[in-house]
């Protein structure tokens, strides 16, 4: 078989001239020499599968190699399903933004925390408005208080070149 297609070392593949032996059918963990596992295996018509090649000495698990495989794929798949995916949206505000916008901006936010999703939240300073990034700051401050019953402020209001940043979470629902 190719190495691409068996990613662990099987019986005569293995080379270490001593291995642990651990599985369902062996009662103690016990170090024993490569020749004395194979025949165990082979007594019990299994495989000695080699799990950890570079543990000193290496562990080998006595059981099916097809099994084996099949339950490392169910346990990959079921630590994928379990995964979240986190989403960041984004939402621009000018040093400047009059009422309305902010309340729209706001609106859009709140959806996004219900959502689950992350929300970046910045203001940028084109040309001389940098001069008002206390303005800035006062408006990102003001986005999180009236966020606070669905956010949680990860990240404070930060200046980072010409843009302010602040990162909002959704609390969890307990």
């Amino acid at each position: 078989m190719p190495e691409k297609e068996n990613p662990h070392r099987i019986n005569e593949q293995i080379t270490a001239p001593e291995v642990r032996v651990v599985g369902e059918n062996v009662e103690q963990p016990r170090v024993m020499p490569i020749r004395e596992a194979l025949r165990l295996a082979d007594e019990l018509e299994l495989d000695l599968i080699e799990i950890s090649p570079k543990a000193d000495p290496p562990v080998c698990r006595i059981a099916d190699y097809q099994k084996f495989l099949y339950q490392q794929r169910k346990k990959a798949k079921e630590i994928k399903a379990n995964q979240t995916k986190v989403v960041v949206k984004e939402i621009r505000f000018g040093p400047q933004t009059d009422d309305h916008d902010y309340n729209f901006k706001l609106k859009h936010a709140q959806n996004f925390l219900k959502e689950g999703a992350k929300v970046k939240a910045y203001v940028f300073f084109r040309g001389r408005s940098i001069v008002f990034k206390e303005q800035g700051e006062i408006l990102l401050l003001r986005f999180a208080t009236d966020l606070e019953e669905v956010a949680k402020v990860e990240m404070m209001p930060k200046l980072d070149g010409k843009k302010m940043n602040m990162m909002l979470a959704p609390k969890s629902k307990k």
